[in-house]
């Protein structure tokens, strides 16, 4: 396919500006939506059933375009590490929970960040960076004998996929997203910017998987993600002339241009920093959990959430789920913290807190 188009650039660059398109979309339409797993498993209550629907219409389009381009021999997911023989659980379980866990931390999962530092919030840049510092010394560094470890225990399977036809869960995976998405969603809005931003998962993974597919010149077939491409951008900006830039470089720049841009325009642009110590230490602790526990379950709310799912992948399905469970207790735990807080400030002095 890639020889037909006849372009005059490497499948690689090529690949470096299909994500700097993709990032630009995906950076202008969460910008607008404020498209966040964590607001959708630990926000304010208030505002869960918004974020959901986002979310979830997002996770139903995705599902349809992923699986219709399966259908058509586009793509295939067969050598995919989301479909993998052995399932890593113990490192997948373990990541999600300090995945959810960090994203509650630092307020935000890494895509909502990177949305974040292109509108002006310099806690998510922070945050950005020591994510990807983290994430780049589990996969390469002084943290990979962990990640080896975790990684070692396995659960053999004949098959890794979600045991069924895969008509079978399109539908109920896309049918319920959408029907939840309906239910929840602010305003109808919401259920198009969100059905948007899941069109871009398929849109990826054809256009690095089929379109650029050059058997003389291969790259990796990806996705929307945000931990190995966050690694990958912090080593290529700081070793550029030996390292090549790859879709996951492009992306990263192109989800804070797309961000930059929409808040520009709408004039929601606005520089924010930390309000005390205590405050930037959680967000780096948070950013610690995130960059090892995106590694060991095989990548973010997007990666193994919003793009993962739609192979069907049992890894996928079980790190989504092991973040939402660590972002639910998480939030739970700092709730009561606060509470707790909030009891002893208020009892006079001496007294014990409840």
């Amino acid at each position: 396919m890639y020889e037909t188009l006849g372009l005059d650039l490497s499948p690689r660059l090529a690949s470096v500006i299909l994500g700097l398109v993709i990032g630009v979309l995906f950076g202008a339409l969460a910008e607008v939506s404020r498209f966040c797993f964590r607001r959708a498993v630990a926000g304010p209550r208030s505002e869960r059933g918004a974020a959901a629907g986002v979310w979830l219409a997002a996770l139903a389009t995705a599902v349809l375009g992923t699986q219709i381009a399966v259908a058509e021999g586009l793509i295939s997911f067969a050598d995919h590490r989301f479909l993998t023989p052995d399932l890593p659980w113990l490192a997948i379980l373990t990541g999600g929970l300090m995945f959810g866990a960090g994203m509650v931390l630092t307020r935000g999962c890494v895509s909502r960040l990177t949305v974040l530092s292109g509108s002006g919030n310099l806690r998510a840049a922070l945050v950005l960076v020591v994510f990807a510092v983290v994430a780049h010394a589990t996969l390469k560094g002084v943290l990979a004998p962990v990640r080896t470890a975790l990684g070692s225990v396995t659960l053999p399977l004949g098959n890794a996929a979600l045991p069924g036809p895969a008509l079978l869960w399109t539908a109920l995976i896309a049918g319920t997203a959408a029907l939840v998405a309906w239910k929840y969603a602010a305003s109808g809005r919401d259920l198009i910017l969100g059905a948007l931003i899941g069109l871009l998962v398929p849109a990826a993974w054809v256009g690095t998987g089929f379109v650029l597919f050059d058997e003389f010149d291969p790259i990796a077939m990806e996705s929307l993600s945000f931990t190995s491409p966050a690694a990958e951008t912090l080593f290529w900006s700081v070793a550029a002339s030996s390292i090549p830039a790859g879709f996951g470089t492009g992306l990263i720049g192109g989800v804070i241009l797309g961000a930059l841009a929409s808040s520009l325009l709408s004039d929601r642009f606005r520089w924010q920093s930390f309000e005390s110590p205590r405050q930037t230490g959680r967000y780096i602790a948070g950013a610690a959990l995130m960059g090892v526990g995106g590694v060991l379950a095989g990548g973010c709310t997007v990666g193994a959430g919003l793009a993962g799912v739609p192979s069907l992948s049992l890894a996928a399905t079980l790190a989504l789920v092991s973040i939402a469970l660590g972002g639910t207790l998480a939030a739970r735990v700092i709730r009561d913290d606060v509470s707790l807080s909030a009891a002893g400030q208020a009892k006079p002095q001496g007294q014990p807190a409840e």
